[in-house]
């Protein structure tokens, strides 16, 4: 049984004085998608200890794919109240053609939620840059009983877009948490399996000129 999470959002730095571009004609201006390359991964946390997690990146570099095996948080009798919490950190290397900038960020979760009336689960992520303090959270929160495998999708909405550093190669953060809250007298469960994160025109990048 896994449970259906909210998702997730993008953080990108903009540029303050220039005007958004509309979406079909800032994708078809933009650069080869090839060109969007994803460097590197790394995670940490407690939700993502070293050696829990598999790492995939595709041969054209513009997808990846992270499966975790302790991403768990968990609630109930005799567990301690530090389980109904797990976090992770993720940073991704991006490397993209210069004179450049993209927007929009779309990723899936998978998961598992198992909750008992009277808990409530949440999932949240948080998307920046580094060396950027302007940063976007998404949350969603599911409430007991629930017991179902979940994958959502989400998509950072055209208003909401900032802008990834321009000329140089930028590091995406990612902070994710899952929690459980509410009766610990019930055992309740809550994971997230895995995160695919696709860097490619076709899935809504909206590309312009620096």
């Amino acid at each position: 049984m896994k449970f259906s999470t909210s998702a997730i959002a993008a953080s990108f730095l903009a540029l303050a004085a220039a005007a958004p571009l509309d979406p079909l004609t800032s994708t078809a201006a933009g650069p080869d998608p090839n060109a969007i390359s994803v460097v590197s991964l790394t995670t940490g946390g407690t939700g993502c200890p070293a050696g829990s997690v598999a790492q995939s990146i595709s041969s054209d570099r513009t997808t990846f794919t992270l499966i975790f095996d302790s991403y768990v948080a968990s609630l109930g009798p005799g567990i301690p109240i530090t389980e109904s919490r797990k976090n992770c950190q993720l940073n991704v290397h991006l490397h993209y053609p210069g004179g450049w900038q993209f927007s929009v960020f779309e990723a899936t979760y998978r998961g598992y939620a198992e909750l008992a009336k009277g808990q409530t689960g949440a999932q949240k992520s948080t998307y920046y840059f580094s060396g950027n303090s302007q940063q976007c959270s998404t949350e969603s929160d599911f409430k007991g009983p629930y017991s179902s495998d979940y994958a959502f999708t989400d998509r950072v909405e055209t208003e909401s877009v900032v802008w990834s550093p321009c000329g140089i190669d930028g590091m995406l953060n990612i902070n994710s948490q899952v929690r459980l809250t509410g009766d610990a007298t019930k055992n309740g469960l809550l994971t997230t399996d895995s995160i695919d994160g696709k860097f490619t025109q076709i899935l809504g990048f909206q590309w312009r000129k620096c």
